[in-house]
């Protein structure tokens, strides 16, 4: 009978593991840390089926560790404190591998900052999402960042040789090509499909089930052509740009790849005001609403207001004054010693502070010891009104 193919040639070793050379060849540091038992929390971060889990339990395994798979969408706090209390007088301590990790509430993650601290257990998390842009600092400061590949069309047909080496089943190179490429890096989906392949005739795997099974590939923008980060960052440049037939032209693409309506709509929410900014305000206003609809209504119909927001954008007039404005002042503030905040900003020495609302809404007083320049307006579109008013608001109140 076959069945669960994914997990009966899932590696049980690092040796075993297909792709992901950065962190298992010999040389690698991830390698040689698991080695000499000194992997520590860490965040595994990439596609589906390439290896997150299956190394996790590697881990657990090579560091004689209890292993507890928990997953971040229907985790509860209760369940994080039982494990701690069963394994606090243990020699071992656990490892809880917590899947979709980025999902996990401000009060779960607070959970478990101290056994983190205390090395009460080692924290594994995983995620198709960079999870640093929604952990905390606490969390962010406690752990490893490894990030996974979509495995190479070599590795997956690594994989499938063990299992033709183990089950007698004809399939000719045109299916084999297509179970192959179809499955875009994820061997979990490679073996899924030639299963149910295998359980509609178990002599045979024909192209034509293939593609009845599955009709298209399982893109995610990625290959070895054009990535999922170069998609993005062209359909961001054509926008940039002013060119929407690019940027339309890249949507589809990113669409056809099997991109996350949610993911295309935050980056649009971040080029809103980054590359337009106060030149037009209510980019990110129409980008906001872009991104909550999708994320309600979802493909297909997510495309066509991801298209509308998308050709307002590249229509719209440019400014990076906001951008550039935080930028330098972060550079500064990292680089520089910190300035003395003026007595009279601070609670003690409120009484000096003079409110703006009195003086006609703008009284001249230093907010900063020494004169800094951050933002530059560009005069370009509503900054042009902004400067106006700002110098109106001067003028009058003098």
């Amino acid at each position: 009978m076959i069945n669960n193919l994914a997990l009966k040639y899932r590696p049980k070793t690092i040796k075993e593991v297909c792709g992901q050379k950065h962190l298992c060849s010999l040389a690698a540091p991830f390698r040689k840390l698991l080695e000499r038992k000194s992997i520590s929390h860490s965040m595994f971060f990439g596609p589906a089926g390439v290896g997150k889990t299956t190394l996790a339990k590697i881990v657990a395994k090579d560091m004689e560790l209890p292993f507890f798979e928990l997953d971040a969408t229907n985790l509860k706090v209760e369940e994080i404190r039982k494990i701690l209390a069963n394994h606090k007088n243990a020699l071992s301590k656990p490892l809880l591998f917590i899947d979709e990790v980025h999902r996990l509430s401000k009060t779960q993650q607070e959970t478990l900052l101290l056994p983190m601290e205390n090395k009460d257990a080692i924290i594994i998390g995983a995620s198709t999402e960079n999870p640093y842009f929604t952990l905390t600092s606490g969390i962010r400061s406690r752990s490893m960042l490894f990030e996974f590949f979509p495995l190479e069309n070599d590795d997956l047909k690594k994989v499938l040789k063990k299992v033709e080496n183990d089950i007698a089943f004809d399939m000719d190179k045109d299916a084999k090509e297509y179970l192959v490429n179809s499955s875009s890096g994820d061997v979990r989906s490679m073996l899924n499909l030639l299963e149910y392949a295998l359980k509609v005739d178990n002599k045979i795997v024909e192209l034509k089930t293939l593609k009845l099974l599955r009709p298209n590939a399982l893109k995610d923008g990625v290959s070895s052509k054009s990535t999922h980060y170069d998609l993005i960052s062209a359909l961001i440049k054509s926008v940039r740009g002013s060119d929407i037939d690019a940027a339309v032209y890249y949507l589809a693409r990113l669409i056809d790849g099997g991109e996350s309506a949610d993911f295309i709509a935050r980056r649009l929410v971040v080029l809103a005001s980054e590359d337009i900014g106060n030149a037009n305000p209510n980019a990110l206003n129409l980008a906001n609403s872009c991104l909550q609809s999708v994320s309600k209504i979802g493909f297909p119909e997510a495309r066509i207001i991801l298209s509308q927001t998308l050709i307002y954008l590249a229509s719209c007039p440019k400014s990076n004054s906001a951008y550039m404005a935080i930028k330098g002042a972060l550079d500064y503030v990292r680089s520089e010693k910190a300035l003395k905040i003026p007595e009279f900003l601070t609670k003690l020495g409120a009484k000096n502070y003079k409110y703006p609302h009195n003086f006609g809404g703008w009284v001249e007083q230093k907010y900063l010891d020494i004169d800094l320049n951050f933002y530059n307006s560009q005069h370009i579109g509503y900054e042009k009104t902004l400067d106006e008013w700002l110098e109106k608001i001067k003028r009058t109140s003098k």
